[in-house]
This record gives C-alpha cells, structure tokens and sequence, in this order.
C-alpha cells in the first residue's frame, strides 16, 4: 500500500500513527515534493470511485487563483480539472491510501484508515 502525504498535515500525520501502530506495510509518497502526473490521477481516481473535483481542496490561495469555483464539472471538464492537480499538487485532498487490493481512500479519518487496512492493506 501507499500513501500520499503532506508531512505538514496533521491528517497525514494521525494516519501515519495509525498506520504504525497497526505494524502495516507500506511506502510514504511525498506528493508535494514528487507530484503524481495526469496519468497517475486518472488512475487513482478510479480505484477512489470518485471525480477531480471530489478531491480538490478548493479553500487554497490556488484554487481562487485558477478560479476552481467556476469550473463546470461534467464529464468534458474532467481532463482539465485532472491537468490542474497535477500542476499544482496542493489542490489534491490528502492522505489518499492506495490499498493492495486495487482500492483507495481519501484517509482523512481514522475509520478511513481502518478501511483501508481491512481491504488488504496491512
């Protein structure tokens, strides 16, 4: 399993702790620092379930920015909304776990964490 983290998020950090105290196996991507591309997202997404739009943080400076809060979210947006991820990797919620059985969980909560877990991740 991997997880996606932000060392400044104390989500990130809380998931981390749980996940260590479950003695659970997994890598930690940094993804601010090693920000995953389109392709990635594309992918990610899918094993979520969700669209780009479902996990973007639309309360960053960035977002005002790119003015995200007007951005249609339909089906012929979505590659735009996947291209403003991956250039500004800050937008994108965190932590997302990728669990072992082809699955992944935006693990903003320790029942989220768990879930992962359960699915094959430890």
């Amino acid at each position: 399993m991997e997880i996606w983290i932000n060392p400044q998020c104390s989500k990130c950090r809380s998931a981390l702790s749980l996940l260590d105290a479950e003695n659970a196996d997994y890598t930690v991507r940094h993804y601010l620092d090693e920000p995953p591309t389109a392709e990635e997202l594309t992918a990610v997404l899918a094993r979520l379930g969700l669209e780009p739009w479902d996990i973007t943080r639309d309360g960053e400076p960035v977002a005002a920015e790119l003015g995200l809060a007007g951005w249609p979210r339909d089906a012929r947006s979505r590659e735009r909304w996947i291209a403003a991820l991956a250039e500004h990797p800050v937008l994108i919620q965190r932590p997302i776990i990728t669990a072992d059985d082809g699955t992944a969980t935006v693990a903003r909560t320790p029942e989220a964490v768990r879930e992962a877990l359960g699915r094959g991740g430890a």
